[in-house]
């Protein structure tokens, strides 16, 4: 295969900090690469400086680019005008960002926004752009394309809204896609779903791809050849069997070796009440009727039935299931905040409609949420935001006492005034990802619960810091006797913490157990897919 992108020498900088340093790799024609590394490599900044998308960076080196046909003339990407990169942007090189939620505008719909590009791209016609738009939508798997093309993207969920960054992406048929962490938000079913589309256009279309992620797993099942980074540099690249099966630098074998270890304790526990129960739970949903007779009263989406489990002392329950499964809305109404039918008990006593008398329940069971860059908030120092729970619940503790007791769970955490001088005053935006989930731990941990919800709490974590915040929650849980609620999509962490499962589809319980029990086991066909997809 002819090359056709050739990248040599590619330094970035950002005033005196340079992030990517002088590295050269290649792609064919028809090939798939795989750019791996953790947050912080540089691998995102090396995709966004060759289409000059890096704003108020400093780029030196080549990138020479071949055009259409072989004997097409070749251009250097970084010497090329705004003007010229425009005219290249969408047409022969295109990209899928990284969130879709952010990087779809929200004022308009989908299919507006494929059909502005066919019209800028491919010069079509209004009727014409908007007719290709839902043929476009309808390619990448989305139901009823017609209607979807006139949503907007909050209306649509996570997998919806990748497919239609896709076509988006696709419409002006590209001949080099570079993909950023395409499916990191998503379940392991639509993560599957999205590579099987990727890779029947690229092969349909004979397109290059040039995939950024720091999913190992996404790599085995998709890549060709694979390059890691890191700090910067490119310090491994080959084809994807022989780095995975004979990594030759110690970054890349501490990647490849960087799984959830299961690590809990496995004795069954002592009868005891448990510190959740619940049965015959019911959460349901106001929603609008289509016509006249919405004008009158509203439908009623039922989101869980009939939910019933228990999590005993020292204990995690997983719940893992696809987006739209009701995983959540049963983690929210377990935290008492959407009202249910049925019985759900937390250390004996229910959840009620006043705030004062549901205040020592609160205290009991605190959560931790997938982002903690967007659930911790920007304008609140590290002791505010850990020590606000203590304000609530023990508001005649002085301010001297609540400071000792920030630090004391700060170092519980691993975060320590040795290691970050003036923590305490420190803002969220000074840490990492795993840094501040930790902070987000901290804060659930110092009111002395005796349940956290964790809610996808390492999905938007590297394959490092996942492991290290996944240790940490299990130490806690053996040093403390926490019990956890565990919601997520990764078949390996439930494999890693959890002692029991519940499978949810649509809203119903499908299978429940032991680990072994549901996943090594099931039962159903459902989760026989999840533990396929994960695999």
């Amino acid at each position: 295969m002819s090359t056709l992108l050739d990248v040599q020498g590619l330094r970035v900088a950002f005033g005196d900090k340079e992030v990517v340093r002088g590295i050269q790799f290649s792609i064919a024609r028809g090939e798939k690469l795989a750019l791996v590394g953790e947050s912080g490599s540089g691998k995102t900044v090396t995709a966004l400086s060759l289409l000059g998308l890096a704003q108020n960076a400093r780029v030196s080196g080549s990138a020479l680019f071949a055009g259409p046909g072989s004997a097409a003339k070749t251009r250097d990407l970084l010497s090329l005008r705004e003007r010229e990169l425009l005219a290249l942007r969408g047409q022969e090189i295109a990209m899928i960002f990284q969130e879709p939620m952010t990087a779809l505008n929200p004022l308009y719909t989908v299919g507006d926004q494929v059909a502005e590009v066919l019209q800028l791209k491919q010069g079509l016609t209004g009727r014409q752009a908007w007719d290709a738009a839902v043929r476009a939508l309808e390619a990448t798997g989305i139901p009823d394309p017609q209607r979807r093309a006139l949503a907007y993207p909050h209306q649509l969920s996570g997998g919806q809204r990748q497919r239609a960054m896709i076509a988006m992406a696709l419409a002006g048929r590209p001949r080099l896609l570079m993909a950023d962490e395409p499916t990191t938000a998503l379940d392991v079913t639509l993560r599957a779903q999205i590579l099987d589309l990727l890779a029947q256009v690229q092969r349909q279309n004979g397109m290059a791809v040039l995939l950024i992620t720091h999913d190992l797993n996404l790599v085995r099942k998709f890549a060709d050849r694979v390059a890691v980074m890191e700090n910067g540099y490119l310090v491994e690249q080959g084809s994807v069997d022989e780095v995975f099966a004979n990594p030759r630098h110690p970054y890349t074998r501490k990647l490849i070796e960087s799984l959830p270890v299961r690590d809990v304790t496995e004795a069954p526990p002592a009868p005891q009440a448990p510190v959740m129960r619940a049965s015959g739970m019911e959460v349901g949903y106001p929603i609008p009727i289509p016509g006249f007779k919405g004008w009158f009263r509203k439908g009623r989406f039922v989101a869980v039935r009939g939910a019933g489990f228990s999590i005993a002392p020292g204990r995690t329950l997983g719940v893992v299931g696809e987006s739209g499964s009701g995983k959540s809305t049963l983690a929210l109404a377990a935290l008492g905040l959407m009202p249910h039918a049925g019985d759900l008990e937390v250390v004996g006593r229910r959840w009620g409609t006043d705030a004062a008398a549901n205040r020592d329940i609160r205290r009991m069971v605190q959560v931790v949420f997938q982002d903690p860059f967007s659930s911790l908030s920007p304008r609140m120092t590290v002791e505010e935001i850990v020590g606000e729970g203590l304000l609530v619940h023990e508001p005649a503790l002085p301010e001297t006492g609540r400071r000792e007791r920030v630090a004391d769970v700060l170092r519980e955490v691993g975060l320590s005034q040795e290691q970050f001088p003036g923590l305490l005053q420190r803002y969220p935006h000074e840490f990492s990802g795993g840094q501040r989930q930790r902070l987000a731990i901290a804060r659930a941990l110092i009111v002395g619960p005796r349940l956290l919800i964790l809610d996808e709490p390492t999905s938007a974590l590297d394959v490092t810091i996942q492991q290290q915040v996944l240790k940490l929650l299990q130490r806690l849980q053996r040093e403390k006797r926490l019990s956890y609620m565990l919601i997520t999509h990764d078949v390996d962490v439930i494999r890693a913490m959890a002692h029991d499962v519940l499978v949810m589809k649509d809203g119903d319980i499908l299978e429940s157990g032991s680990v072994a029990q549901v996943l090594d086991a099931p039962r159903q066909d459902y989760t026989r897919m999840l533990v396929a997809a994960a695999s």
